[in-house]
């Protein structure tokens, strides 16, 4: 009995909706015939009614079956649209049209306007009962979905993905989200509503209208929007107090999965974005593709993406090579589950090591080898310059000479815009590395090239997760210097270009990307601190630091002798290398080897030696004589003397 009046049953409402249909079929026969003698049922003629009561069970049956057929009765009306509305028209058009054969085929008679007040009837009614659901549930939502907090949004865009987004704040119960304008740059929209929510302007208007009605929240919806304009818009919405959300990628549109479920928060790579970088496939296939491939660091954040992308073109034998086993460990892991194809090879061993580098290369013959084993945080190595000096220049210096040995073809070293004019012993390491492979490509038949970026977002020890930590401690965010400024990539990204760059190789070049434009790492700290929910000042505080050991306010990627050449690709150019005398260079090296391995005090002025460019800080000097002091008090210091 309980199920039989339960409404919440599919099949009791359509029992009821059927019974509702067999009453409005009935009583608008009668309507029809009532609105035709204005309303006066006297003025009907006697056959007339005859003719709609003998027709009466069989427009009935007919018209239940035409709504059977066209799924009527198993539609669900609660989220009733357009296609439904056409079923009804249809529906209530093959009723009337039946109606009028039948009452023909059977000599009934009835006034021509009576089909047409019948549909129009029959159409209303069953449009009526039909979308009452509809309707039933909007009013229901409004009256129980904003019990609690409600937060005002904004959608910024008019289009397709931003009409499906508002629909479903607006009618979803779950979420607790109240659309109160829209943001969109097409001016003919100014003035117009979409689901009954004003469009109020273009986003010059956002702040304004951000003030205006209260918005807590704003969300992106404009998948086709390139980075540029993505990172435009972004910034105006970081002038407001509001909480950010994007609608990811165009893809959403064509797969139709755009929903409030796919929009995520919006990321600092979403405000220093690019255009999506494009490399030449082909080029990249025709040296990496049946080739046997040894990445070192292939478990750091640059290695383990080179390791990554590398698998995406079928490489004959992938080699990762690490001296930490962890890392080597998970990225061997990821790729077997990704490509359970690739022939992988995971190894462990150092750089430094010579006989383990060169037994590498004489057992497995690579043909392509990404040198990324490097020692890169500025402050540590200040500290420790002669491990520097070991790991960055002796490790690639004895990789590149395995490579001249064992016959590899291409040679690509991992560099950093710190090796230009540096003023710390990383950068100056690395300019050292630079130099080692612009001395090998002299000499021998293996290609070797340098590929020089700035910094790339998220990478271990990068700002963006030493910010997090820092805000998840509860703050304050640490910045050495309000007007410090960087350059900055995606990973993904300096890996593809680093990759298209190897494909350009002749030799001896030093590849420098196009890093765009620098930014304050202040305004970096702020953005991701309003990103993560905190309010400057309030529950967050950025603290300056003064600059580390080592560090410029800001970074180069080219010096200016080294002046700059156009590849095919317009985010990679090639850097003319410095001239340097190769044969003091060598000899150099040979000193300074030495000088690393008794740990001497005096590294950093032998590599100034070598290297012109590298100036050590003042400050930097009177730090290192410092500690040296202090090494003289214990009594632990050799007899070769700090940086003077």
């Amino acid at each position: 009995m309980k199920d039989i009046v339960n409404l919440r049953n599919s099949r009791v409402r359509m029992f009821c909706l059927f019974i509702v249909d067999v009453i409005t079929i009935i009583l608008n026969s009668y309507l029809a015939l009532i609105v035709r003698y204005e309303l006066h049922y006297r003025w009907i003629p006697e056959t007339y009614i005859d003719s709609i009561q003998s027709y009466m069970l069989i427009g009935i049956a007919t018209t239940i079956i035409l709504f059977i057929i066209l799924k009527l009765y198993r539609s669900v009306w609660t989220f009733a649209s357009v296609h439904e509305f056409v079923l009804i028209f249809a529906a209530c058009i093959l009723s009337t049209a039946f109606q009028a054969l039948g009452m023909q085929f059977l000599f009934l008679h009835v006034p021509r306007s009576y089909y047409l007040f019948y549909f129009f009837f029959l159409l209303m009614t069953t449009t009526g009962t039909r979308f009452s659901y509809r309707a039933l549930r909007i009013i229901r939502q409004g009256t129980f979905k904003f019990r609690g907090q409600v937060k005002n949004t904004m959608v910024i865009g008019a289009g397709e993905a931003a009409n499906m987004i508002i629909q479903e704040l607006k009618f979803s119960k779950h979420l607790n989200r109240k659309v109160s304008c829209i943001i969109d740059d097409n001016p003919s929209k100014k003035g117009k509503y979409l689901h009954g929510v004003p469009i109020v302007g273009n986003r010059e208007t956002i702040v304004e209208n951000a003030k205006r009605y209260y918005i807590d929240e704003i969300i992106l919806a404009i998948p086709s929007a390139d980075s540029k304009t993505t990172r435009n818009i972004l910034r105006i919405c970081n002038q407001t107090d509001c909480k950010l959300k994007v609608l990811p990628g165009m893809y959403q549109l064509i797969t139709e999965e755009v929903s409030v479920s796919k929009l995520r928060e919006v990321s600092i790579e979403d405000l220093l974005g690019r255009d999506a970088i494009s490399i030449d496939l082909d080029s990249v296939l025709g040296y990496v593709m049946d080739k046997t491939v040894l990445v070192t660091g292939g478990g750091g954040s640059i290695g383990s993406e080179l390791c990554r992308q590398i698998a995406k073109y079928n490489p004959k034998c992938l080699i990762i090579f690490d001296i930490y086993e962890n890392n080597a460990y998970e990225i061997q892991q990821e790729l077997k589950k990704e490509y359970p194809l690739l022939k992988l090879e995971t190894l462990i061993g150092s750089v430094r090591n010579t006989k383990r580098i060169e037994s590498v290369m004489e057992l497995y013959r690579p043909d392509v080898v990404y040198h990324a084993a490097a020692h890169k945080h500025v402050p540590l190595m200040e500290d420790s310059p002669n491990e520097a000096i070991k790991n960055n220049v002796f490790g690639t210096y004895k990789t590149a000479r395995a490579a001249d040995k064992f016959g590899v073809r291409k040679f690509v070293l991992i560099s950093t815009d710190k090796a230009v004019n540096p003023t710390n012993i990383m950068g100056a390491s690395k300019r050292m590395c630079e130099m080692i492979i612009q001395t090998f490509s002299r000499y021998s038949k293996t290609e070797y090239v340098a590929v020089r970026f700035g910094n790339v977002l998220g990478s271990n020890g990068s700002v963006i997760p030493l910010f997090k930590n820092q805000m998840a401690a509860g703050g304050p965010v640490t910045v050495t210097h309000p007007d410090i400024i960087r350059y900055f990539m995606t990973i993904p990204e300096a890996v593809s270009l680093v990759l298209q760059a190897g494909a350009y190789a002749k030799g001896g070049e030093i590849f420098v990307l196009d890093m765009g434009e620098p930014v304050k790492i202040a305004e970096l700290a702020k953005n991701l601190i309003r990103l993560s929910g905190y309010t400057l000042g309030v529950d967050m505080e950025i603290k300056y630091t003064g600059l580390r050991p080592g560090e410029k306010l800001y970074e180069e990627l080219l010096t200016k002798e080294e002046g700059l050449q156009k590849t095919q690709n317009e985010l990679i150019y090639i850097g003319k290398p410095l001239e340097f005398d190769e044969v003091h260079f060598l000899s150099e090296l040979q000193k300074l080897e030495q000088a690393v391995v008794d740990e001497r005090f005096d590294v950093k002025e032998i590599v100034s030696s070598i290297v012109p460019t590298y100036h050590i800080r003042p400050e930097d000097k009177q730090r290192d004589n410092a500690i040296y002091e202090e090494f003289c008090k214990l009594g632990r210091a050799s007899h070769e003397g700090p940086v003077m």
